[in-house]
This record gives C-alpha cells, sequence and structure tokens, in this order.
C-alpha cells in the first residue's frame, strides 16, 4: 500500500494492497519463535483469566478444490484420511484441554475445507469431547460452514441433534457462466433445497458467503445473484472480494486472468452487490457483512460489541479462540499461535505429545492497542485514539506519524481526524482497510496483500 502526497482518487485507492485484518499483527508476521512450548505458555495464562472462550475446529478435505479457492485444503474421494484426521484431532482436543481446564465456550465454529464430509460417528465424538472437556452451554453458538452441494436432509436433521444451530453455506454466485470459470457447478436449486433441509431440521439461523470480483461477474449478473439469494431470506451475508492470490494459492492458475474484472468493474460490482443487499432490508455491518435488523450481529454493531477475528465479523466477545486441527490460528491474551499447516506434521507432532504449533506472535503492549485501533475502524470506521491511547496506558503521539498518513484521504474530504478522533465520512466499505492500515507499525516489511476493494 503506498500512501499518496496528494490528494487521491477512489479508484486510485481501491488499487491498493493491503492486508483483510482478521488480526494483528497479521499472519505474514508471525514468527517461528513460537512453538509448542510457547503455545503452552499462552495456555497457561489463559487458564487464569476469567469468561469463556471460543473454540475453532479445522477440516483440511473436500471433494474437490475449487480454482479460487484460497482455504488451506486438500482434495480426497476416499475418507480414510479423514477418519485418520478425526482420531487426531480428537488428541489435540484433550492436550489443549488438559492445559487450559474445563472453561465454558460461548463460540464452536467448524471451518475448512468441507466440514460437512465427516461421518456422523465423526462430527458425534467430537462433539462428545467438547461436552466431556468444556462447558457447553444452551446459549453456545455453535456454527458450520457447509458445502450446499453436500447436504441432504438427514444430513441437516443430523447437525441440528448435535447442537448446530447456525449455518453458513458458500453460494459464492448464481450464475452459471461464473460457476464454470471459478470450477464450482452448483446450481440455485442445491441452494435452495439445502435452506429448505436446514430450517426444516430448526437451523434457522442462516448465513450467504457471496462474492465479487470473479471471472465472467457483469453487474447485471451479480445484481441477479443478489436477488437469488435475497429471495432466500438469509440471517446475514458476506460480501467478500475476490483475492487473486496464485502465488500463494496454486489452484487459482486455473483462474483465466483475462476474464478477471479490472478495478473499475470490480469496484462497480461491489456497489452494485452492496446497494443492492442494502436496498433489501439488511444492515451493512463492517466492510464486508449485513445482518437483518434485530440479528445479533446487527445489534452488536448499534451496541459496539462487535468484534473481528479470523472468521470475520463476529458478535463473540470470548479472549481466547483455541483453535484445532492442521493450520489452525488461535488467539490467547498472550499472543497468537498458528498449527504447522501440512497433515502429516501435525499428526506427527501430536501423536508425539506436543502442540503442533509452527509459528505465531507474543504480543506486545504496543501490538494490543493498535490491535484495538485496527478493529475499531474495521467494525465502526472511526476510533477515539485519545480513549485508546488512555485505556492502554499509551501517549497519544505515538499516533503522530499514522496520522500524517491519513492527510490525503483528510484532503480528499472522506476522513476527518482531529481531537484525537478519526472517522471515515464516505466511502467506508471500500476505505476501511486503507484507513486501518495507517495504524499498521509492520506494513511494508513482508507479505503480499489482496486489494482494498
Amino acid at each position: 500500500m503506498t500512501y499518496l502526497d496528494e490528494a487521491v482518487s477512489l479508484e486510485t485507492v481501491i488499487r491498493a494492497t493491503v492486508p483483510r485484518y482478521t488480526s494483528y499483527p497479521t499472519a505474514p508476521h508471525f514468527s517461528t519463535d513460537v512453538g509448542a512450548d510457547a503455545y503452552g505458555g499462552f495456555l497457561d495464562r489463559a487458564a487464569a483469566e476469567d469468561g469463556p472462550i471460543s473454540l475453532y475446529v479445522h477440516i483440511p478435505f473436500c471433494h474437490s478444490i475449487c480454482h479460487y479457492c484460497g482455504c488451506t485444503t486438500k482434495a480426497t474421494r476416499r475418507y480414510a484420511p479423514i477418519e485418520a484426521y478425526v482420531e487426531v484431532l480428537r488428541s489435540e482436543i484433550a492436550m489443549v484441554a488438559a492445559r487450559i481446564g474445563r472453561r465454558a465456550v460461548s463460540h464452536i465454529h467448524w471451518g475448512g475445507g468441507t466440514p460437512n464430509l465427516l461421518s456422523a460417528a465423526a462430527f458425534e465424538a467430537i462433539v462428545g469431547d467438547f461436552h466431556r472437556f468444556f462447558d457447553i452451554g444452551s446459549d453456545t453458538e455453535h456454527a458450520i460452514e457447509l458445502d450446499p452441494r453436500h447436504l441432504g436432509e438427514e444430513r441437516a436433521s443430523f447437525l441440528a441433534s448435535i447442537g448446530v444451530n447456525r449455518a453458513s453455506l458458500g453460494v459464492q454466485d448464481f450464475d452459471p457462466a461464473v460457476q464454470a470459470a471459478i470450477g464450482r457447478i452448483q446450481p440455485a436449486e442445491t441452494v435452495m433445497a439445502a435452506v429448505d433441509h436446514l430450517r426444516g431440521a430448526g437451523i434457522t439461523s442462516l448465513s450467504f458467503d457471496l462474492i465479487y470480483g470473479l471471472p465472467e461477474q457483469t453487474v447485471s449478473s451479480i445484481r441477479r445473484t443478489v436477488e437469488t439469494a435475497m429471495a432466500l431470506a438469509p440471517d446475514r451475508i458476506s460480501l467478500f472480494g475476490y483475492a487473486h492470490v496464485p502465488w500463494f494459492r496454486v489452484n487459482q492458475k486455473l483462474i483465466d486472468t483475462a476474464k478477471l474484472p479490472g478495478s473499475e468493474l470490480r469496484l462497480e460490482l461491489e456497489r452494485t452487490a452492496h446497494g443492492s443487499i442494502k436496498a433489501a432490508g439488511y444492515t451493512p455491518v463492517g466492510i464486508d457483512h449485513f445482518a437483518r435488523p434485530g440479528d445479533a450481529m446487527a445489534l452488536a454493531l448499534s451496541t459496539r460489541t462487535l468484534r473481528r477475528n479470523f472468521q470475520g465479523y463476529t458478535t463473540d466477545r470470548a479472549d481466547t479462540l483455541i483453535g484445532f486441527g492442521a493450520s489452525s490460528i488461535g488467539r490467547t491474551p498472550a499472543g497468537y499461535a498458528q498449527n504447522v499447516t501440512d497433515t502429516g506434521n501435525w499428526r506427527e507432532r501430536i501423536v508425539g505429545g506436543r502442540f503442533a504449533t509452527e509459528r505465531g506472535r507474543v504480543l506486545t503492549a504496543e501490538d494490543r492497542l493498535r490491535a484495538d485501533v485496527i478493529e475499531q475502524i474495521l467494525c465502526f470506521f472511526d476510533v477515539d485514539l485519545s480513549a485508546m491511547a488512555a485505556r492502554h496506558g499509551a501517549d497519544l503521539a505515538v499516533f503522530s506519524a499514522d496520522l500524517d498518513k491519513l492527510e490525503p484521504l483528510v484532503r480528499s474530504g472522506w476522513v476527518t481526524a482531529h481531537g484525537g478522533r478519526v472517522a471515515i465520512l464516505r466511502h467506508g466499505a471500500e476505505l476501511a482497510r486503507l484507513v486501518a492500515s495507517a495504524f499498521d507499525a509492520y506494513l511494508g516489511t513482508g507479505g503480499r496483500h489482496s486489494v482494498a476493494v
């Protein structure tokens, strides 16, 4: 990301490459200095904290890999590798529980990959372990990411029976030409059937993932996609910009870059989708989420209790997030910890009786301060720097250089920065990542990022 010396155009801004800030410091700045022993120390410190924790389970398997996918996953048509993975996963859960103790759990989240590839027996075993080692209450949010192509009526009823109460469906786009270009053929009827199955089973809290910036997308096609999604009335929608990072995800080399929308069309796609969702009565939440009025996420926005973590925007206020499985990332008050990505190495370490932490970050006092500032900007498009500095025992002067970076945006009339308060006045969804990046002390010292919009 480069801040210009003069007032900038929005078209220039959206070409900037900046992090998504689901953590701060961001993953490229994690260090191998944080390993198994350090993670054990993180858990010891978390064990002494009050309040609930949240759990994330990563299932890195799919039947096939979509061209656009940026997730850590692998394709398999056999169940044996998944079965072996689950056995080790259960060992990891027991290891963590032995270290952190029995704690109340506010949120459980299954991600992937395709979590619904697990057998019923595997789900029951893992959920049984959670109940054995932790306090899972009736108010615990139990969410799962689902591929609609692998969800029948029986599986939906089963998920409800083990306590799942929220589901996120990977819709992406309803247009057949776009689906062919991204290697994910998923007729609208498939999604509609999945919605019916889930609601019929009592899982009525539903979220859709949509993506703009995909090959073959047009303004009219993305408008039709939003209209089809709105007809199914999900509680929440996540509208993500496609991040084309073929140097990081080899499967994305299957995307024909000539068919990707240029920056101006990409911005028009985002604005068309954003406007259509908002016109349907949804409340915009942060840079890429929407919620029905009255939904817990919309309420969290209005009460300024909204948070942002590795799953995006969330109502989860737990300070400790435990990640289970290969490549999963956890957060504790002491810092971040990420498991080794390769499932073979992950298995070897867990079977050997050690945590599989490969890298992470010990948080400094300044890291915590800047993390809070960046989260406020991403959630609410404003931040009271004076209040933040006072809360962290810091001097407001620590932000002097950061505020200088915002001057071009201030001169453009999009941002105000005075009296210790920064606020985005216009184009909040487009500018929030850019404004947040002004307070990133590590930006430019490693890693490549996707465009801001």
